[in-house]
């Protein structure tokens, strides 16, 4: 909170580089705005959707992820939500065709204890921001659960990854029912902020699965090109 508190009483430093007189420059906002890519990591674990990111993680874009997470620069959302709603923009429309019908943004859930140093669950902040900015029939469905407690993945292998993943997440059954009752008239795109193996991706997209949830496709804001 103090950190938010600054941002607004002092003249703002670049979250990428930081110079003065924004909370990200130019320059370091500028991948954020697309072209979105599709995006395979490799090895591909098996359930992932297709996947679009908006941005690779590097320089002033990871810069600014890390700020936004963990140094509470929730200033930042317009610009990564921006980012988000160009990467669910191509997916959906890739994976619905032309006359997509609206779209459920269905956020990866943050670990518990992460959600609350970071004064809430920050994939599902950029969800609802970008949600509003997609132009068109557009929805938040929080429909995945962390289950017990959700393995920090910094250091691990991909494979490591995976394995850490399996089950690791539930589904809040009101809202995997409802979107199991509209499968015809919704697209639904798996968001997170960042992709690195793809693991918690997949992940999400079985559960969802198994509860009777078309999976359409994945967008992050950004993609690590890890091979491992």
């Amino acid at each position: 909170m103090l950190r938010a508190t600054l941002d607004l009483v002092l003249p703002p430093s670049c979250a990428g580089c930081g110079s003065g007189g924004a909370l990200l420059c130019g320059p370091c906002a500028a991948p954020l705005r697309g072209p979105a890519r599709q995006h395979a990591p490799q090895p591909r674990p098996a359930g992932l959707p297709p996947l679009w990111a908006a941005a690779g993680y590097g320089g002033g874009v990871r810069a600014a992820l890390i700020a936004y997470k963990d140094r509470n620069r929730t200033g930042l959302v317009s610009e990564l939500a921006g980012a988000l709603a160009v990467a669910v923009r191509a997916a959906s429309a890739v994976a619905a065709g032309v006359d997509a019908p609206a779209v459920a943004l269905v956020p990866v859930p943050s670990r518990r204890a992460a959600a609350r140093q970071r004064g809430g669950d920050h994939v599902r902040r950029l969800a609802r921001a970008a949600a509003a900015l997609l132009g068109g029939p557009a929805v938040v469905c929080p429909a995945l659960l962390p289950r017990g407690r959700l393995a920090d993945a910094a250091g691990m292998s991909a494979q490591q990854r995976r394995a850490s993943r399996i089950g690791a997440l539930a589904v809040h059954a009101a809202y995997t029912g409802w979107l199991a009752e509209r499968a015809g008239a919704l697209a639904v795109v798996l968001v997170d902020d960042l992709v690195t193996t793809g693991a918690t991706l997949a992940e999400a997209a079985i559960t969802l699965r198994r509860a009777g949830v078309p999976v359409a496709a994945a967008g992050v804001v950004a993609a690590t090109q890890r091979n491992r």
